[in-house]
């Protein structure tokens, strides 16, 4: 037991330990705790403590090797003066799913233990405690903790969900690239939910240039098809991402409908393929998700360095920005007080 260290990413706030230690104290450790091969404490905080409490000297654990030296190095952190550079945020987020990973396989292993053990068995030295593994939200949860110190799994995820499509050979060239492309934006600082919408866009681009060029569809959807991709290509640096994709997924649409529409209709859906729509508000959810993404933004530029570098275009955009920002706080609290007074 004293070979076993924990770095400080770790939580130190274990909650109740005493049912967990109950548990352990009846039926033994169902599941071993993960460590790497040199001792360090990859998965099991909360079973390592109580079984500290129950005064044990030995006990089983999973060594596990192949953990990549980056996360190795990350859980090995003993305090804040012996960080290395700062992770860029993509960095996180393939750590995070590296994290994850191995802690879904610690909870899959401690479910199954606790399934097939005998209640009447005492192995002291085998598998999980007969708790409740942690949930999906709890794992992602406890792993971005671990990797950036926020509760931030939905932006590490939807990360995850560009660099898979960026390594994914299946995806069209152009999908891959502009999710490449995004992840870099993404590392200088730019939003991940535009990125979001940006290769959602991108994907149902590459949808139309299919429907286009399949010599199998109708020519009505394949015309219909190519005149909504080149009118996505006209309106891709102009439209608020979330319109983009909007307008994209509704080309697809059109496209694949083209054929049940009469000569007239058809001609119109070939001459509009992609138009705006009048404005949608996007949900409360969604609101959330983006603040949270802002809610260190100030952390990670330098003021200094920004006001000189930007141009009078790029200054002119983030004065509005903010100005319209300010404008939008002081409605929604307007609207929020009004609420508590009526409530």
């Amino acid at each position: 037991m004293d070979s076993i260290w924990a770095g400080r990413r770790h939580r130190e706030d274990y909650g109740d330990l005493d049912a967990l230690v109950e548990s352990i104290a009846r039926d033994g450790l169902l599941q071993p705790i993960t460590i790497t091969p040199d001792g360090m404490l990859i998965c099991g905080a909360r079973r390592l403590a109580a079984i500290r409490r129950l005064g044990w000297k030995t006990v089983n654990v999973w060594a596990r090797s192949g953990i990549s030296t980056t996360l190795g190095q990350l859980l090995a952190e003993q305090d804040d003066n012996l960080l290395h550079k700062p992770l860029t945020r993509t960095e996180e987020a393939t750590l995070f799913a590296e994290l994850k990973s191995l802690m879904v396989e610690d909870a899959t292993g401690r479910q199954e233990a606790s399934r097939f053990t005998s209640k009447h068995e005492n192995p002291r030295s085998h598998g999980a405690a007969t708790v409740a593994a942690p949930q999906k939200g709890e794992t992602r949860q406890q792993a971005a903790l671990m990797v950036t110190g926020r509760n931030a799994y939905t932006s590490l995820e939807r990360i995850n969900e560009l660099q898979n499509l960026a390594a994914d050979t299946a995806q069209p060239d152009d999908v891959q690239q502009r999710a490449r492309e995004e992840l870099d934006r993404i590392d200088a600082g730019e939003s991940i939910t535009g990125a979001q919408h940006r290769i959602r866009a991108a994907q149902a681009l590459a949808e139309l240039d299919t429907l286009a060029s399949d010599p199998a569809q109708p020519a009505g959807i394949r015309d219909t098809a190519a005149a909504g991709a080149a009118r996505l290509r006209e309106l891709e640096d102009t439209v608020r991402p979330a319109d983009l994709e909007r307008l994209a997924v509704l080309a697809v649409e059109r496209a694949k409908t083209a054929t049940k529409k009469r000569p007239a209709q058809l001609a119109s859906a070939r001459l509009h393929a992609v138009e705006e729509q009048p404005r949608e508000f996007l949900p409360v959810r969604s609101f959330v998700y983006l603040w949270d993404e802002l809610s260190t933004w100030t952390e990670r530029y330098n003021p200094e360095t920004i006001g000189p570098a930007l141009s009078g275009e790029q200054w002119a955009m983030f004065e509005n920005a903010v100005t319209a920002t300010i404008a939008f706080l002081d409605t929604a609290r307007t609207a929020r007080n009004v609420r508590r007074e009526t409530a």
